[in-house]
């Protein structure tokens, strides 16, 4: 009889028929209140949940005495409470690696975007006032040879200096816990303290995960340290920076501009201030949003719960300790 399990997100049809191979699927559109009591019911004798997007709680899990493996098909986890998974035997799995070049082409095109104003250009052309050959007032700033900070140097952040370095020449700072050696050889990477960064960098790019420890890490105050004019671009997740002070600081002119593919709700409310500011270029949330790598993920999370529900995972484990008891 093949182990039951609740997929809580659409796949590729090859995908699925794969999934179907070796387990009994129970799906689910995602999880909300229509279909909450439904899931319950389905995760009473479930192995294995696999989906993204959705909060996985304990007033879900409490419904869920059999499970062993939940495969979230995203590189970053916030969505569940790791010390909870880990002290009821659950596996936590995820998709680290294959998202990391799409990331990172993002973060980059959102450096360039606010940098020389492109998405505002368009927009004065596509209403038809581009009447003149523009004038200062329209004027974007340089990216190459200039300083680019980088917030968490893992997978993604070592992509984005290699784009800044590699492709325009410039100088790279970077905070992380730990040094990144092999990224300060390759790309004359020098790592510092938080403060010094956001007082030298005129591109500060956020790559970290969402942390107790992060969240709201980019406050009031530490926007205030930014050098003047410099410009912010998060494409991590939206709750490390303190969104209202962000505003306050584009309004009065202490930031240059923002470039945000994130935000502390999803999807961003359409009367929030940000949007009214032609200083920011706002994304919805398409870090790893390609055709290529959205499949990719998908076939990444699909291997992982395979592997951990047979006893054979070996690697993209979020809470590893379970692993060798």
């Amino acid at each position: 009889m093949k182990q039951p399990i609740v997929l809580y997100k659409k796949l590729p049809d090859d995908l699925l028929q794969r999934l179907e191979n070796h387990f009994d699927v129970r799906f689910f559109d995602g999880i909300n209140a229509a279909n909450r009591s439904q899931v319950i019911a389905a995760l009473h004798d479930a192995k294995g949940m696999i989906g993204a997007s959705a909060p996985i709680r304990a007033d879900l899990l409490d419904h869920a005495p059999q499970l062993k493996a939940i495969s979230t098909i995203s590189v970053g986890y916030d969505n569940f409470d790791v010390p909870d998974l880990t002290q009821r035997h659950i596996v936590l799995t995820h998709t680290p690696g294959v998202l990391t070049n799409t990331t990172a082409d993002t973060i980059f095109t959102l450096l360039l975007a606010t940098a020389r104003r492109a998405v505002e250009m368009a927009e004065m052309v596509k209403a038809g006032r581009w009447t003149r050959s523009i004038g200062s007032e329209s004027y974007g700033v340089d990216v190459h040879h200039k300083t680019i900070g980088i917030l968490g140097m893992g997978r993604i952040g070592a992509a984005v200096a290699k784009r800044a370095h590699a492709g325009f020449d410039m100088q790279v700072l970077y905070v992380n816990r730990q040094p990144n050696l092999e990224v300060e050889k390759a790309f004359s990477a020098r790592r510092c303290e938080l403060d010094e960064l956001l007082a030298t960098a005129d591109f500060v790019c956020i790559t970290l995960p969402l942390t107790h420890e992060t969240e709201k890490l980019i406050n009031r105050e530490r926007l205030a340290k930014m050098k003047p004019n410099a410009i912010l671009i998060n494409g991590a997740r939206g709750k490390i920076v303190d969104q209202a002070a962000l505003i306050d600081a584009l309004k009065q002119g202490t930031l240059r501009a923002a470039g945000l593919d994130v935000f502390e709700v999803e999807p961003l409310p359409a009367d929030s201030p940000l949007l009214q500011l032609p200083n920011v270029v706002a994304l919805p949330h398409i870090g790893s949003a390609t055709h290529e790598t959205r499949y990719d993920m998908a076939a990444c999370a699909v291997d992982n719960l395979i592997a951990a529900l047979d006893g054979s995972l070996k690697q993209n484990c979020v809470n590893p300790e379970l692993l060798t008891q």
